[in-house]
């Protein structure tokens, strides 16, 4: 069947979550490395808790009690001077170097996003980057009141954008969230970026690897300007 959508993740995917590291270590000084791995791994770890608990929080919410364990883990005590400019810094996440090249390059196809993020997030991330120039629709699993890899979540696609679910190529450098989109049946390209020093590269080595769990992705690929090459 004929693709008719790139349905792209946010986080981690069209956005680089380590770049509130800068702000992190500048707060925080001598731990912002840690603080920044911790809050990331809490954050994922804290969606699925949520899901199977049925206790749906939006992500903002999601985020900051996250980042509360990350910073006491660390030393830290949340006060507001250092919590709200952190937080802040998830509506300005810097998206990856390459991904306006790659939305521009796509820009003939029908485009959206598929993420944990709260409505607000999203139309604040997407309005700051200027990525809203490409994405026509940002789909947040608020919908669905869990977080991905639940199915309900990918099941927000097809009424969303007016596909079926053959003809979307779900687009992720999440393993957990390839996995995800593959059980539910979309087309699925993961993207397996490279790893910085030792956190980063720990963080990499338990994200950052295909999951064990029988479900391939169909490509992978290492950047989001391999995306064209694999369209008609």
């Amino acid at each position: 069947m004929t693709l008719r959508a790139l349905v792209f993740d946010a986080y981690g995917t069209l956005y680089d979550v380590q770049s509130v590291l800068a702000k992190a270590e500048a707060l925080c000084p001598g731990k912002g490395e840690v603080i920044t791995q911790i809050w990331r791994l809490k954050q994922l770890e804290y969606t699925w808790l949520r899901s199977l608990m049925l206790e749906y929080e939006d992500f903002w919410e999601v985020t900051g009690a996250a980042l509360d364990f990350a910073l006491r883990a660390a030393g830290v005590e949340p006060t507001d001077a250092i919590r709200e400019p952190l937080m802040d810094n998830y509506l300005h996440l810097d998206p990856y170097p390459e991904a306006q090249a790659a939305l521009a390059a796509l820009a003939a196809h029908k485009l959206a996003i598929l993420s944990n993020g709260s409505p607000r997030m999203l139309e604040e991330l997407l309005r700051n980057s200027r990525l809203d120039r490409w994405i026509e629709t940002a789909i947040s699993v608020d919908g669905a009141r869990a977080y991905k890899p639940h199915p309900s979540c990918y099941a927000l696609v097809e009424p969303a954008l007016g596909v079926q679910k053959e003809e979307v190529l779900f687009v992720s450098s999440n393993s957990f969230d390839a996995v995800g989109a593959k059980a539910f049946g979309f087309e699925v390209a993961w993207i397996r970026r490279g790893s910085g020093d030792a956190l980063a590269t720990m963080f990499g080595m338990v994200r950052g690897r295909a999951e064990e769990l029988g479900h391939a992705p169909d490509h992978t690929i290492s950047a989001l300007t391999d995306l064209p090459k694999l369209l008609p």
